[in-house]
């Protein structure tokens, strides 16, 4: 019998810590028409989706948090109260599609049941239909949630999923067979070893540090941080991943460099817009990292954090891109994302369960001020896929919000395109249409800046 662990066990707490919260993640996929017959659809979700058991299993907690709570069989399971079809109104377009998602994202998953729920939608615009998959974030985090997603396609669980994971290129020499070519190298890396762990274990203890400091010392305070409704708001950005690489190419950065400082520009946008200062200490950003190793195809969270500042205070965008480059990687090197696997790890082997839970309980009653915003990035499929036959043509992320933070932002990779799922609080949040808009305004801006001979004096300018 499987038990929660410490990390995924959070979210249920999280959740419980504010009726206005709904810890569910989703995946929406907009398939080209006609939709296919239900019995038909029904069908390939009892194939696909229980192929996995944590489908098909509920929780069972134990009495004053003395346990981890414990994955079991649902006896009872049908599903008829996990499937459900909506349509939308005529004329099917992308506002009403994403009004539906943050309506139907806001609801809390039923506990008594399997914790993920899957919505087809047909009356969409060019008689397109789409499917929205919901699952609690105690089962998944995003990399497996868009597995997830990926496998009720036809094409299967696909390869790019382990192949692009970050931490799978992250392997040691010491796992690389050409590692065994000079032997004579071995009594060194010996030698060397107890300096790699020492200076393993300062970048650590370095990152906790920063990490605490992140989570319990404010921020300046704007608007984007404070109590949330239960109603949400969701909107879509899509920008292309050949203009990403036009930027990667020109100034030597990285896709996850390229996104976040087109969010920063946004953002910086938005508190202009609100009549609000962007000051350095504006926006620090939860960032989640995955620490998977390889695709094993389990359900679970394997993450940490980092917890940067992005460069809203800077106006201009060649300087706002390498301000997010240099501070990812100080993050990246300073330990923050080994601090936060280690403290997870700790916890779990360390810490009773109960401990853990009530301690989390009470941290996530508290109002904090540290953190202001989510930003996820999940490396999505590299190829088109199909859904029953029909081309899936966008591929969406839904991310939650919780903890004070009135917006949240997946970014996710699909086939050409980098898309952009933001929720928002509906009451303090209403502006995530044009938070969508200053993400792909800001990645044009870039692309235009790489252009025309005019990289030169640009970076010029910004280095002097």
């Amino acid at each position: 019998m499987e038990h929660l662990s410490a990390l995924d066990a959070g979210f249920l707490e999280a959740e419980d810590a504010d009726r206005h919260v709904s810890l569910a993640i989703g995946g929406l996929a907009i398939v080209d028409g006609p939709i296919p017959e239900h019995d038909r659809i029904i069908d390939m979700l009892s194939e696909r989706v229980l192929s996995e058991p944590r489908y098909r299993q509920v929780l069972r907690t134990k009495p004053f948090d003395l346990g981890a709570p414990e994955w079991v069989d649902d006896p009872s399971f049908n599903l008829a109260h996990h499937v459900r079809r909506a349509a939308l109104p005529a004329p099917g377009n992308e506002q009403a599609l994403v009004s539906f998602v943050g309506d139907a994202m806001r609801q809390r998953l039923d506990r008594d049941r399997p914790l993920w729920e899957c919505w087809i939608i047909e009356g969409l615009a060019e008689g397109r239909w789409a499917v929205l998959t919901k699952v609690h974030h105690c089962i998944a985090d995003g990399i497996s949630a868009t597995r997830m997603m990926a496998g009720l396609c036809d094409e299967g669980h696909v390869s790019s999923f382990a192949d692009r994971l970050r931490n799978a290129e992250e392997c040691t020499a010491a796992d690389d067979p050409r590692s065994m070519k000079d032997t004579f190298r071995l009594p060194l890396s010996a030698l060397a070893m107890p300096v790699r762990l020492a200076r393993a274990a300062a970048r650590s203890v370095s990152g906790a540090v920063e990490i605490a400091a992140g989570v319990m010392v404010p921020g300046d305070q704007t608007s984007l941080n404070g109590p949330i409704t239960t109603q949400r708001r969701y909107a879509v950005a899509r920008v292309s991943l050949s203009d990403i690489a036009t930027v990667q190419r020109a100034l030597g950065v990285t896709v996850n460099d390229v996104a976040l400082a087109a969010l920063s520009a946004s953002y910086r946008r938005a508190l202009l817009r609100r009549g609000e200062q962007p000051t350095p200490r504006a926006l620090r950003t939860l960032v989640p990292v995955s620490m998977r190793r390889s695709d094993t195809g389990r359900t679970d969270n394997q993450v940490s954090i980092m917890l940067p500042f992005l460069p809203v205070d800077i106006a201009d965008p060649v300087q706002r891109l390498f301000a997010v480059h240099d501070r990812l990687s100080r993050a990246k090197g300073g330990g923050q994302r080994q601090a936060g696997k280690a403290a997870v790890d700790a916890v779990a082997r360390f810490v009773p369960f109960a401990l853990s839970a009530w301690t989390i309980r009470a941290l996530t009653r508290l109002p904090q001020h540290g953190v202001v915003a989510l930003a996820t990035n999940v490396p999505g499929p590299s190829r088109p896929l199909h859904l029953l036959g029909r081309e899936v043509v966008d591929l969406l992320p839904v991310p939650p919000i919780a903890m004070q933070l009135r917006t949240g932002v997946a970014i996710l990779s699909y086939a050409d395109t980098l898309a952009f799922g933001i929720t928002g609080d509906y009451d303090t949040a209403a502006d995530v249409d044009e938070l969508a808009s200053g993400i792909e305004d800001a990645v044009d801006q870039l692309v235009e800046l790489c252009s025309e001979h005019r990289l030169v004096r640009l970076v010029g300018a910004a280095s002097g």
